[in-house]
């Protein structure tokens, strides 16, 4: 197995959001699909793919179609996607995706974290290149095989396909994501998920105390409502 099937493993055993910080971050989603492409699912693809996170977190379709309206309406603010790059304690390199509307107050926030965290916040560019920007699909296993899967959509850009409990993974470049989208669509697989990950391209280990003091930042960065993913190259086990 590669990267992908190793980043996903790990990460699995490690904090997932607690569900209202997952409802918050879909909605969010839904807001920014919206302004980009309308509230129809059916000409928006990226709304698709919202609605279909939302529905593996088991967030209320209300809530969805809540969301979906109150996005529609042109006095609802808009988000901004934004990346700060920056370094933990011992070395380790830190890619924070925010979505927010208010960015003075997101950048003061997440400066105070890694400063109060012995960490360093850097400029534009200084950890990013250290990531591979990842497009993944999690569909319905159900009278698919994996193999021939991989196999048929190398062409669209998949560079990893293997089993989950939860389905089968499909991982390829961020560019990629329109085009097996489309294809799994055409095709009729069901998409069960779907997003973008950044998988770092060499990890470091830390004992024990090291990597509580990396904890202590990671924590404080994912509990802030505007950090919607936060990623590292610290090592992590199961």
């Amino acid at each position: 197995m590669g990267r992908a099937f190793e980043f996903r493993k790990a990460r699995k055993m490690k904090r997932w959001s607690a569900m209202s910080k997952a409802f918050t971050r879909i909605g969010k989603d839904i807001v920014m699909a919206v302004k980009e492409g309308g509230p129809d699912p059916a000409s928006n693809s990226r709304l698709r793919a919202v609605i279909q996170n939302a529905k593996a977190v088991n967030m209320p379709k209300d809530n969805v179609e809540r969301a979906i309206k109150k996005a529609s309406d042109k006095s609802q603010g808009d988000f901004k996607e934004v990346i700060f790059e920056g370094y933990a304690p011992h070395g380790i390199a830190v890619l924070v995706e925010t979505a927010t509307d208010n960015n003075t107050r997101t950048v003061a926030n997440v400066r105070s974290y890694f400063n109060k965290c012995d960490g360093s916040l850097g400029t534009s560019g200084s950890v990013v290149f250290m990531f591979d920007h990842t497009c993944n699909f999690r569909v319905n296993a159900e009278g698919l095989d994996a193999e021939e899967l991989e196999l048929e959509f190398i062409d669209f850009g998949a560079e990893e396909v293997f089993v989950d409990d939860d389905g089968i993974l499909i991982y390829a470049p961020f560019e990629s994501f329109g085009a097996i989208q489309a294809e799994l669509e055409r095709r009729e697989i069901e998409i069960l998920s779907s997003g973008f990950e950044r998988i770092p391209q060499v990890t470091k280990p830390l004992t024990p105390e090291q990597a509580a003091d990396v904890e202590k930042l990671l924590e404080k960065l994912e509990e802030d409502d505007d950090v919607q993913n936060v990623y590292h190259t610290m090592e992590e086990t199961e």
